[in-house]
């Protein structure tokens, strides 16, 4: 039970970002922004859905267990990695965005977590998707949602780092 409901706040946490992100659309659009891999973006937002979906219905249709060892920590990793993700919001501040918004001429953020990582929302991210479902050991949900993500997030970082002139 308490499983479910750590899903739903973290769908509505989704939600959160969601409208944040509606936000400052709006605002890199009023300051020139172009937008860049439409074309995945669909996909990855599907992706993040069905991985709520699947953590619920894994541990609900095959009955798995929490088990502690497992468990704690897996909740440890995606309570670290919604930080590091919303810390990734603030140094972006008005720029962050899950759809590729790029001002142009803007100098590229290397302050904050991106002074060592090129994309450390992106990490984040990987390790939500994997230590989410194995909170309540659903460990098929874990991988084929990791394998997913991987694939999805390889166009993304490739797009995003043609867009900022990385590539």
């Amino acid at each position: 039970m308490y499983y479910y409901l750590f899903i739903l706040a973290i769908g509505a946490e989704r939600l959160v970002e969601l409208a944040v992100a509606q936000r400052n659309a709006k605002w890199s659009f009023a300051h020139g922004a172009k937008e860049f891999g439409r074309d995945h973006y669909p996909a990855m937002v599907s992706m993040h859905a069905l991985l709520l979906v699947s953590c619920i219905v894994e541990v609900w249709s095959l009955g798995r267990p929490f088990i502690g060892w497992l468990g704690w920590p897996m909740l440890a990793v995606v309570a670290l990695s919604t930080v590091v993700r919303w810390r990734c919001v603030a140094v972006l501040g008005k720029r962050w965005n899950p759809r590729l918004i790029v001002i142009p001429g803007a100098p590229v953020v290397r302050n904050g977590l991106y002074r060592w990582v090129r994309h450390p929302n992106y990490t984040a991210v990987a390790a939500e998707v994997a230590a989410l479902p194995l909170v309540h050991s659903a460990w098929l949900t874990a991988l084929v949602f990791s394998v997913a993500n991987a694939a999805v997030l390889g166009v993304r970082i490739r797009a995003e780092n043609a867009a900022l002139g990385y590539a």
